[in-house]
């Protein structure tokens, strides 16, 4: 016994040791390790905290525990603002053995708590999860494949959120409250899988259509995994999704670096109508279980054939429910004879030759029944032959299925037929009516019953032209809160219709959006007005607007409008308009914007084209004036299009660029007090701002600002919103060179002399360039021209007029003085060339000229004109080796040549000639024009390569088009080929008397197999 327990203590103390010895002895190599498979395997962002990786041996004993906290992956390219995953906390299990040796470490089970999963696939075919560089391609870059294996037995998920998206079918999932559990060897070839998942919210939408959701998941799924062949095959497994459980059969396969193979049926694994009414929006509640039930349910499909670009797998579904009744034990009805006969089939796979057949669909709610059948063949064209049905007692359906807050009246009748072709030339034979009479409809949710509720329309056609469909609603009432609203419509031809209707009433926007939501924006007030329109489209597109009979008032007190794209709001707090055929003429429209308010009349014109036509712009005069407009809050994300603001109060910076919207053809003529712009305070701006095609085109815009008045003249162009434009003019009067130092970047960058410099400028300038994302210049994009008028100027203990007064023995020179001098300056590839200029310094001349760069560096030459005698003896030397002239003192004035480089901070200033003649300007001119002449050089470089990157990347393009449309082409020639095959073998069945077509499956028993024969 004794030696038992010193043994139990030995392996505790070990354990211990262990414990406490894991972190110090194998925390920074397996983050090296770490790092370095990142960087070498993983082609994508991945951000972590080096310093939040763990490592311990407690949590999956004997192996030793990786544990990563808060890593997040972010995708490149096109997904470079998608995050792929973020996984709160990842543990992964290795091999205790082989990180101890130093040999390949062994991942054993990954553990993920609370992840983030976002999978998409774009319509190009792109996959933000191809991230991982494989083993192959790792080698050929001369990298280490050899340090990590995959050996996994276990792997858990806890609490995640998975999103997937496929833009190309479209196809969208999203799964909530997930967790999953699953175990097998996949250090063998051939092994069991088993998985258990479940997740409390699971929703599933393909072509904008919801075909499940908000249901619960419950899945137990074992497979058999052959590596050798890359061949999985279900074994024994069950899903459901609420109550309702089916199961698979049969395997999926990858058998070469492009296809997928399925070959697998699924079917239900009961027959009881309630596991199926478990899937209806709305019934599976805490109640359902006492739900009366009863009708039986058969269900079963097939999902077969092989995926690649070129080909999907083919699919079908058979679902049957005869005698189906339910009732609730608090309520007086039930639904009952419930039949329904569904079979689709799309043997090819291709979307286009889908068939379905709902030949049966009846219920009766209460004494109301409800009967329906349809058969559509293809999607594009669409063979459709269907009927609907029905004559319904609102406050009678509420007796049969219960919806919590809500009452309804009213008798709503449906009876509608259709049989024909669908297409973009042809639409089916119609002739459908509905008529609610007597409505009122109240919510616990809505402020005020909608009552009185009375309409009827018909939809016709009965030739099967598109161009032949008639619409007609003769009549609309409701009452909202004691407010009635009136309208009739009628319509065809549909590719340009003809229509007369007219609305007249009182709309309040607060309790319609309550009752009718709008998804992501909030809207209140009330509209009033009497509108009516008789015309045709043709009339409109063309501009008749003559021919269109339009006419009406409205009026709006205080209406308001958020959204997630413009969280600021817009609240118009009273605004009165009348309009005809051409325009609207708005009158005392006042409001806010944000935090800004404004005040505007004036006319707008094409209203109709732009309503109605895709692609016109909506034209107008409008004068707008405004006390305090802050600029800050109207910047928009250039990648997700959407409005910076928060909606919680200005942003304290300009962060975003300001958009210029699209098919507005507007003049605005402006008046504002004060604007607010990143941390900038203008006053008393004015002016006109045309705005077009995304252009805003400025003129005899000016404001007061840093003491100064601003005038401009240009354009602000947004067509490409990831790389604004501007071109403007600049008429600056009598602004502070240390306020415009500090206030502007672009004086920091291009004139860092100014540092150094007390007193008032002005300026006129021509610029242009591109703006950052920052709604700043980007300085390398600059290119401009003018000259600075300098009306006072001290230059105080500059560094290079320190050097200078130093080198050439001029103390004068240590300190300037410059009054009403005009400098001509040039901006080219991203310098700012100086181009020279005098100074006269009491009987000392000076000549200045040259450029910096947007590093900051100076590349000036000076020349120095000076009386001999002023000059020291040392530089007298340096002078008589420079001009060859021995008695350097015995001539009257010497000019001298200096280099001015480095930087503001760290001059360094040389001198380089020197010369009896005064030829300053000469030295001056002759070295700028050289920068000049560079620059302007490097700036056709710069194009060129810009030009040939551009050309390859159209290029590209260009062929990925066109090899997606290859792409297209081949599927439809093969979707022909499928569908004249399904042709061919329906015709010889019928010819020769072969089997009859296959009806929706009898019930069957649970254990039944129900795979495709």
């Amino acid at each position: 016994m004794r030696k038992i327990l010193i043994g139990l203590g030995i392996v505790v103390v070990l354990l211990l040791a262990a414990v406490v010895a894991a972190p110090f002895l194998f925390k920074d190599r397996l983050r090296a390790l770490a790092d370095k498979q990142i960087a070498q395997r993983v082609r994508a962002k991945v951000q972590y905290d080096p310093n939040s990786i763990d490592v311990s041996v407690l949590h999956s004993f004997p192996d030793l525990t990786l544990d990563i906290k808060n890593l997040r992956v972010i995708g490149l390219d096109s997904f470079g603002r998608d995050t792929l995953a973020y996984l709160p906390s990842l543990r992964v299990g290795l091999d205790v053995m082989t990180v101890l040796k130093g040999q390949e470490i062994k991942i054993n089970n990954v553990e993920l708590d609370r992840p983030d999963v976002s999978l998409r696939v774009l319509k190009s075919g792109r996959t933000n999860w191809d991230v991982m560089i494989s083993d192959s391609a790792a080698a050929a870059k001369g990298q280490d494949t050899s340090q990590v294996r995959l050996a996994i037995k276990g792997w858990k998920v806890t609490d995640g959120h998975l999103r997937y998206e496929d833009l190309t079918l479209p196809f969208r999932m999203e799964a909530r409250q997930v967790n999953h559990t699953g175990s097998g060897d996949f250090a063998s070839n051939v092994f069991e899988m088993t998985s258990k998942t479940t997740a409390g919210r699971l929703d599933m939408t393909y072509g904008g259509v919801a075909y499940v959701t908000d249901k619960k998941l419950d899945a137990d799924v074992t497979m058999n995994m052959d590596l050798n062949k890359n061949l999985y095959t279900f074994k024994d497994n069950k899903i459901k999704l609420n109550d309702f459980p089916f199961s698979f059969a049969g395997a999926i396969g990858l058998p070469n670096a492009t296809d997928i193979t399925y070959d697998v049926t699924f079917r239900a694994l009961e027959t009881d109508f309630k596991t199926l009414l478990s899937l209806v929006p709305g019934v599976y509640t805490d109640k359902f279980k006492n739900v009366e039930t009863s009708g039986q349910v058969a269900f079963d499909g097939y999902y077969k054939g092989t995926q690649n670009k070129l080909r999907m797998p083919g699919y079908g579904v058979n679902l049957a429910v005869t005698n189906g009744r339910f009732k609730y034990p608090d309520l007086p009805q039930e639904a009952k004879n419930i039949n329904v006969q569904l079979v689709v089939d799309n043997p090819s796979g291709f979307t286009n030759n889908v068939k379905v057949n709902v030949s049966q669909f009846h219920l009766d709610l209460g004494p109301n029944p409800v009967d329906g059948n349809v058969t559509i063949d293809g999607l594009e064209p669409m063979k459709v032959d269907g009927r609907v049905k029905a004559n319904v007692n609102l406050a009678e359906a509420l007796k049969v299925y219960p919806v919590p807050g809500l009452s309804m009246r009213g008798q709503l009748a449906v009876d509608a037929t259709g049989k024909g072709t669908y297409s973009k030339t042809q639409m089916p034979v119609v002739n459908a009516a509905i008529k609610m009479t007597n409505g009122y409809v109240k919510s616990n949710k809505f402020p005020a019953p909608i009552e009185d509720i009375n309409l009827s329309g018909t939809v016709v056609n009965t030739t099967g032209q598109v161009n032949d469909t008639y619409v007609n609603l003769p009549q609309f009432h409701m009452v909202l809160e004691g407010e009635p609203l009136d309208g009739r419509l009628t319509a065809h031809n549909i590719n340009q219709p003809v229509f007369d209707a007219n609305v007249k009433g009182t709309v309040d926007l607060t309790k319609i959006t309550k009752i009718f939501p709008l998804a992501g924006m909030t809207v209140t007030g009330r509209v009033s007005g009497n509108i009516a329109a008789a015309g045709n489209m043709a009339d409109v597109e063309a501009g008749r607007y003559q021919n269109v009979k339009a006419s009406g008032t409205v009026q709006a007190k205080n209406v308001t409008y958020k959204s997630k794209d413009l969280p600021q709001g817009v609240n118009i707090s009273s605004a009165a308009g009348t309009f005809n055929n051409n325009q609207i003429v708005l009158q005392n429209v006042n409001g806010t914007a944000g935090s800004s308010d404004f005040a505007a009349n004036g006319t707008v014109s094409n209203y109709l084209g732009y309503l109605f036509t895709p692609g016109q712009a909506l034209k107008g005069t409008m004068n707008v004036t405004s006390h305090n407009f802050n600029a800050n809050e109207w910047m928009v994300d250039p990648v997700s299009n959407k409005s910076t603001a928060t909606g919680q109060g200005a942003p304290a910076k300009a962060t975003g660029v300001l958009e210029i919207p699209k098919f507005f053809d507007l003049v605005l003529n402006s008046k504002v007090d004060n604007v607010t712009y990143d941390n900038l305070k203008l006053t008393n701006a004015s002016g006109t701002v045309a705005v077009n095609n995304q252009i805003a085109t400025l003129k005899d815009l000016t404001f007061n600002t840093l003491g100064a008045t601003f005038g401009t003249t240009g354009s602000y162009n947004t067509q490409n919103l990831a790389h604004p434009k501007f071109d403007l003019g600049l008429n600056i009067k009598n602004l502070d060179f240390q306020n415009a130092f500090k206030a502007f970047n672009t004086v920091k960058a291009l004139v860092p002399l100014a540092a150094a410099v007390q007193g008032v400028f002005g300026t006129n300038f021509n610029v242009s360039g591109e703006m950052g994302q920052d709604m700043f210049p980007k300085l390398s994009t600059l290119s401009g021209t003018g000259l600075f008028d300098i009306v006072k100027a001290s230059v105080l203990q500059s560094p290079v007029l320190s050097q200078i007064s130093s080198l050439t023995t001029l103390p004068e020179l240590k300190n300037l003085q410059v009054l009403n001098k005009i400098v001509n300056a040039q901006i080219v590839n991203g310098n700012f060339v100086v181009k020279p200029f005098d100074l006269a310094i009491g009987d000392v001349k000076m000549t200045v000229g040259g450029s910096n760069s947007l590093a900051g560096l100076l590349s000036y030459v000076t020349a120095i004109n000076a009386p001999t005698g002023k000059l020291g003896n040392a530089l007298s030397g340096k002078l008589t080796q420079l001009t060859g002239v021995q008695n350097i003192q015995g001539t009257d004035r010497v000019t001298l040549g200096l280099n001015i480089g480095g930087s503001m901070a760290s001059p360094v200033v040389k001198l380089t000639s020197g010369s009896l003649k005064d030829q300053g300007k000469a030295i001056v001119t002759n070295v700028v024009k050289t920068k000049l002449t560079d620059a302007l050089l490097g700036l056709a470089t710069k194009n060129r390569a810009k030009t040939d990157s551009t050309q390859k990347a159209t290029a590209t393009t260009q062929q990925n088009s066109q090899e997606q449309l290859n792409l297209e082409l081949q599927k439809k020639k093969l979707e022909a080929q499928e569908k004249a095959k399904q042709a061919i073998g329906a015709g010889l069945n019928s010819l020769f008397g072969g089997r009859k077509k296959a009806a929706a499956p009898a019930v069957a028993p649970a254990a039944a197999d129900t795979t495709r024969k």
